[in-house]
């Protein structure tokens, strides 16, 4: 969605382009966590003046970019839910990650994998871009569904779930695929808050032996995280240090892919 930005009321633009300028303005005040807003919340939010906030709401609402609803308020009009249907249309996840997948990959020299939130609340990995080194990570069974709790990925998309999706899913029988993968209830709440908090999750060989992950959300126009990207190794060369110093690279990748979704920047910010 779109993002709120300042703006002084009266500042001085480039010619006839000045009512464009503000009328963007106006539009980036929405996000999913203020669909609809007054023009005095405009004004504010913008910091331009009552009358000039009045002219430009009138001319976005003939063309279909804003309509108004109850009690004089604003929301979304029918040509925006149109364009963005036309671009989500074409853009597909795996075309939207592709190139932040591909620099990460080189940045970290790590297969990075793509995962995505499957109905049944498990995940599978849709897509993959491996490592050059000989001895690497190779996702196997791709599509296929997995526990959530049996690794990185898993655990970033489990941590982001509602409460009641989450307390679904760890009210299941949790099964280990090695040793260390979490199978307590309590244990894991206790991580996944922790996970919240610090946006990412480390996985020490919690879903195959001897690999190591560290995996972080992608966040959808809708403000849920649906997906998320990992970078993934053998356990020598990704120790929990390394994987630490990973996950800033991996983050700034995956909000390259958010923002694709029509993400907006205070989607990643606070309890789901």
């Amino acid at each position: 969605m779109l993002a709120a930005m300042s703006m002084a009321p009266e500042s001085p633009k480039r010619g006839g382009v000045q009512s464009i300028d503000r009328a963007v303005a106006l539009l980036r005040c929405f996000t999913p966590g203020r669909p609809e807003l007054s023009a005095s919340e405009f004004a504010r939010l913008t910091g331009l003046s009552t009358s000039t906030t009045h002219r430009l709401l009138s001319a976005l609402q003939a063309n279909g970019l804003v309509r108004q609803v109850a009690h004089r308020r604003y929301e979304l009009g029918p040509l925006v839910l149109r364009l963005s249907h036309a671009v989500t249309a074409r853009l597909d996840l795996r075309d939207a990650a592709r190139p932040a997948m591909r620099r990460l990959r080189d940045l970290t020299g790590e297969t990075v994998g793509l995962h995505v939130l499957l109905p049944n609340l498990t995940r599978a990995v849709v897509d993959q871009v491996e490592s050059d080194q000989s001895l690497r990570r190779t996702y196997v069974g791709l599509g296929e569904p997995i526990p959530l709790n049996q690794g990185g990925p898993g655990k970033v998309l489990l941590a982001f779930l509602s409460e009641r999706d989450r307390e679904e899913v760890l009210a299941r029988p949790l099964e280990a695929a090695t040793p260390t993968t979490p199978v307590d209830p309590d244990t894991l709440r206790t991580e996944l808050a922790a996970i919240r908090a610090q946006g990412y999750a480390i996985s020490p060989a919690q879903r195959v032996p001897g690999i190591n992950t560290v995996a972080v959300p992608i966040w959808d126009h809708t403000g849920r995280v649906t997906a998320s990207i990992s970078v993934t190794g053998p356990a020598p060369r990704l120790p929990e240090e390394r994987l630490r110093e990973l996950a800033a690279p991996a983050r700034e990748a995956a909000w390259r892919v958010s923002e694709l979704l029509g993400a907006a920047p205070e989607a990643s910010h606070g309890e789901p």
